[in-house]
C-alpha cells in the first residue's frame, strides 16, 4: 500500500516527501483553480519542476485533456524516472494518475488532494480513469500512487458547494461501516464537523477495504453504495451540459438506494427515515429527469453489473452493507418516486 500522510501543514507534507526521494524530473499537474489557490501554498517546497495546467471540471475528464497532458509530458522529455505531482480534486487525481500510469507504460505519481471528496475517498484505492461516451470513469485502470499527501488546510480554499459534495462520501463510509461514527456525524451540521477526525476515519476505513480487495472482486464493492443511481444521475446531467457535483448525485443515490434496501428488508423504516432526514438537511433537491428510461439505461452501463442484471451495494442496517444485490428497473423507478416525495 502507498504511503498516506495526513498533516495540517501542507508545506511540511511536501518537504518531508521530497527529503526522502529523488527524481530525474518533477512535473506538477494542476487545474486552473488549484493552480491559483493551492499550488502557491506549496510551490517553494517542491524541487525544481515544471507546471502543467488544465481546465477544471468533470467535463474536462476526457481523452482530449489526456492527450494534452501526454503531449506536455512528451515535450518536456520526461523519462521513466520522473514524477508527476498532482495537486487537485478527484477529477484531476483520476485523470492525472491515469495519464501518469499510461505514459511510457507508467511513471510515478503523487496525489496532493485538495477537495474533501478527494481527501476522503477518491485519492485512496488506486482507481484511475476518465469519462467516455457520457459514462462516468468508463476508461481506466488500477494503479497506486507513490504517496498521497493530505492536508485539511486545503479545505479552506473550497466553496461551500464543493465541501458539501465531498461530505457525501464521508457520510457513505459511516453508513456502510460505522454506526457510532454516523451517530456522531449526523448530530452536527456541515460546518461544525471535525474534518481531521473524519478524514482519518475515512482513509483508514477505505485503506483497509482496498487492502483486502484491491481489484473490487468482493468486499470493495460496498464502497459503491449510492453510486449505481448516483452515477446514472451524474452522467445524465453531464450529457445535458447542466452538470451537478459528484456528491450531490451520490446523495440522490444514497436516498434512493436506501429506499430499495428497505423494500428488500435490509433496512428498517426508522433507519431509512434517519438517513433521508439528514441527507435532506444537507443537500438540496436535484430534479429527477422526466424520462426514467434514460436513467435506467445509464444504470445498465454501471461497471458492477453482470450481463443485463443491475447489481447494487446496499446497506444492511446502518453500519453494514451487502453487495451484488440484484435490482429491477421497477425498483429504481419506485426509488426515484420516493426521492421526489421527500422533497415535496
Amino acid at each position: 500500500m502507498p504511503q498516506i500522510v495526513i498533516r495540517q501543514q501542507p508545506t511540511e507534507l511536501i518537504s518531508d516527501f521530497f527529503a526522502r526521494v529523488s527524481y530525474s524530473q518533477v512535473v506538477v499537474l494542476a487545474d486552473e483553480n488549484t493552480a491559483r489557490h493551492c499550488y502557491p501554498l506549496v510551490q517553494q517546497n517542491i524541487p525544481a519542476h515544471r507546471l502543467i495546467t488544465v481546465k477544471a471540471g468533470e467535463e474536462q475528464k476526457n481523452l482530449e485533456t489526456c492527450q494534452h497532458i501526454w503531449e506536455q509530458l512528451t515535450t518536456l522529455k520526461l523519462d521513466r524516472h520522473s514524477l508527476v505531482l498532482i495537486i487537485g480534486g478527484g477529477v484531476l487525481g483520476d485523470m492525472g494518475g491515469f495519464c501518469a500510469a499510461t505514459y511510457k507504460r507508467g511513471i510515478d505519481f503523487v496525489l496532493v488532494p485538495t477537495t474533501l471528496l478527494a481527501q476522503a475517498d477518491a485519492s485512496v484505492g488506486g482507481k484511475l480513469g476518465i469519462d467516455f461516451m457520457g459514462f462516468k470513469n468508463h476508461i481506466g485502470t488500477f494503479c497506486e500512487p507513490q504517496a498521497t499527501l493530505i492536508s485539511p488546510a486545503f479545505l479552506k480554499t473550497l466553496p461551500e458547494r464543493e465541501l458539501r459534495s465531498g461530505f457525501a462520501e464521508v457520510i457513505k463510509h459511516c453508513l456502510i461501516a460505522d454506526q457510532p461514527m454516523w451517530d456522531v456525524l449526523r448530530k452536527k451540521e456541515l460546518h461544525h464537523q471535525d474534518w481531521e477526525t473524519l478524514l482519518a476515519h475515512s482513509v483508514d476505513f477505505k485503506r483497509g477495504v482496498v487492502a483486502t480487495d484491491p481489484k473490487e472482486k468482493g468486499l470493495r464493492k460496498i464502497l459503491n453504495f449510492g453510486h449505481t443511481i448516483g452515477h446514472a444521475v451524474e452522467s445524465y446531467f453531464l450529457e445535458t451540459g447542466n452538470r451537478i457535483f459528484h456528491g450531490e448525485a451520490i446523495a440522490v443515490g444514497m436516498i434512493t438506494e436506501a429506499w430499495i434496501a428497505m423494500t428488500k428488508n435490509l433496512l428498517k423504516k426508522p433507519e431509512l427515515n434517519q438517513i433521508t432526514a439528514y441527507l435532506k438537511q444537507v443537500y438540496p433537491a436535484i430534479p429527477v429527469p422526466p424520462n426514467r428510461n434514460e436513467l435506467v439505461a445509464l444504470a445498465l452501463q454501471d461497471k458492477k453489473n453482470k450481463g443485463n442484471k443491475i447489481l447494487m451495494a446496499l446497506p444492511e442496517g446502518i453500519g453494514k452493507a451487502r453487495w451484488d444485490i440484484e435490482v429491477t428497473r421497477e425498483e429504481i423507478n419506485g426509488s426515484l418516486d420516493f426521492y421526489q416525495s421527500i422533497y415535496t
